[in-house]
């Protein structure tokens, strides 16, 4: 199988605007980011649709595809990059891998994790899911909820907190059952990419603003890694604060 990464990174994030240009570590996040996958795969792409990220990627050397400004989602952005880079690189590629660019530490034994997962010839999509240890994950609507079936496949994603445990105070819940919080990283086999990002938005994508509900709506299976590490994403001005003080610890 031939893999790719793809970075889908935007400058005119509505939170924090720029964002994948900010300095971690000295270096430009997006920079982070790439050379985090450049560690798993051979071929990693940039795709973006500003100018400034576009320069900056060319800056340390990385290899980047321009895109629409119109895209709601990564995953909208990578299958309109795929088909860019096919042209570009002559080649074709299996599985693409959607890398947040807002996770400058993403840990390379993820994505090996979401790499085995194409193992099984069935696997249309493949995400992570991560076991919750603490409460404020479990209320927190902006850490999204996954309930998976006994073959390890997504049977829905929510900001609420699922599953509800009935006759059992909210305090104890994390004792009670076995909860997970979605990780936000996909990898898609390439001719399902190009068809979900073609299908409408869905009632229960709307209401929760998940993209992926669209998938199990219509039908797609999405494929269940487990990772112990922890997500360190990057959504806020504030989230960045916290992350340079973790890197001073």
């Amino acid at each position: 199988m031939d893999l790719i990464a793809i970075i889908p990174a935007r400058y005119a994030s509505t939170r924090f605007p720029g964002k994948p240009l900010v300095s971690i570590n000295g270096k430009p996040m997006i920079q982070n980011v790439y050379e985090q996958a450049c560690k798993v795969f051979d071929s990693v792409f940039v795709a973006t649709d500003d100018e400034r990220i576009e320069n900056c990627v060319k800056n340390f050397n990385g290899k980047v595809v321009m895109t629409k400004k119109k895209h709601k989602s990564g995953t909208d952005r990578c299958a309109e990059a795929i088909q860019k880079i096919e042209i570009s690189e002559n080649k074709t590629f299996d599985i693409i891998f959607n890398i947040q660019g807002d996770e400058p530490f993403i840990n390379p034994e993820q994505l090996l994790q979401l790499k085995k997962c194409f193992k099984q010839k069935s696997t249309q999509i493949a995400t992570l899911v991560k076991h919750i240890n603490n409460q404020e994950d479990i209320i927190n609507p902006n850490k999204p909820k996954v309930i998976i079936n006994k073959k390890d496949e997504a049977i829905y994603f929510s900001r609420s907190i699922i599953p509800y445990i009935r006759g059992v105070n909210k305090t104890k819940w994390i004792t009670s059952n076995k909860f997970y919080k979605h990780v936000g990283l996909y990898a898609y086999r390439k001719d399902i990419l190009l068809e979900i990002t073609k299908l409408p938005q869905s009632n229960l994508e709307v209401a929760e603003s998940l993209e992926q509900l669209r998938w199990i709506e219509n039908g797609y299976k999405i494929k269940i890694a487990y990772t112990e590490h922890e997500s360190l994403s990057i959504d806020t001005p504030s989230d960045l604060e916290q992350v340079k003080q973790i890197i001073l610890l």
